[in-house]
């Protein structure tokens, strides 16, 4: 599921652009010379929906499932937590690549599902520019060819790809926040290990809702604090509303009345700060 080394650059100048209706053929199935080659040695960056998915089919609780399956890291600039599926063995294999094929199929990765498409956004769009998709050869896969053909919007459906687009929105939108372009380097570990743990680590974020003082902070409606508690999907999208207060203070987090109250009488009007990470 790499893109062999390409870089961005690389795919927005010269990588043929496919929209919605151009087709291709491709198939993988036991049978292709190439089947499970491609789940070995490669980079998966795993989106904070894909945690998500994987621990819940394997049943785990997400620290445990990062500290298992996860190599964990920072972009450069700017500094953003990243986590790639840890590869096993001599081989590099995926763990949950087995002999009849990936184990984890219904729930497997944004990039797995996508393959052998590449999507592609410039950076700063005008008008004219606009994201899209792109068909990644690499000399080890032999699929090409095989199968059936089918249009860019018909894989995308065919693969499930719409939901994660979807559930994967809210934290695009965090990424591409610009307030980013102003802080540059500047989070604290604090911070860091809060968009780590609100990104990805969603039982320790849970945890921390419940067992600090959060709630004392927040109004947050009754009816969703109870989603809070079993609704992994409604956290994800609570997570990504935290973070867009806290790093960038925008209003997506209601601070209760009498917090705003104590601490203006306390200290003028002062924002509260926000409760610390656990």
């Amino acid at each position: 599921m790499s893109e062999n080394g390409v870089t961005r650059d690389k795919i927005l100048k010269d990588y043929p652009r496919m929209g919605p209706d151009d087709r291709f053929t491709f198939e993988c199935r036991p049978g292709v010379p190439c089947f499970t080659r491609c789940c070995r040695d490669v980079s998966i960056v795993l989106t904070p929906y894909d945690v998500l998915r994987l621990t819940r089919a394997l049943r785990m609780d997400s620290s445990e499932f990062l500290e298992k399956h996860a190599l964990s890291g920072f972009t450069e600039k700017p500094k953003f937590p990243v986590v790639l599926l840890k590869m096993e063995g001599e081989e590099k294999r995926c763990p949950f690549v087995g002999e009849k094929g990936c184990t984890v199929y219904g729930n497997r990765p944004w990039a797995c599902r996508m393959y052998p498409l590449g999507a592609a956004e410039p950076q700063n769009p005008n008008p004219d520019e606009h994201g899209f998709h792109f068909l990644i050869r690499e000399e080890l896969c032999k699929g090409h060819g095989e199968g059936r053909s089918w249009s860019v919007r018909e894989w995308v459906r065919d693969q499930g790809i719409e939901e994660y687009d979807m559930m994967g929105a809210s934290f695009k939108a965090l990424m591409l926040h610009p307030e980013w372009t102003k802080k540059g380097e500047t989070l604290t570990p604090a911070q860091l290990d809060m968009l780590y743990m609100a990104c990805y680590d969603l039982d320790r974020f849970r945890r921390f809702v419940f067992e600090s003082r959060f709630l004392e902070y927040f109004d947050v409606d009754e009816a969703r604090i109870e989603a809070l508690r079993t609704d992994d999907e409604e956290l994800l999208d609570f997570a990504m509303q935290w973070l867009r207060f806290s790093l960038f203070g925008d209003k997506t987090m209601r601070v209760r009345h009498s917090v705003m109250e104590a601490r203006r009488r306390a200290a003028g009007a002062e924002e509260p700060a926000a409760p610390p990470a656990r």
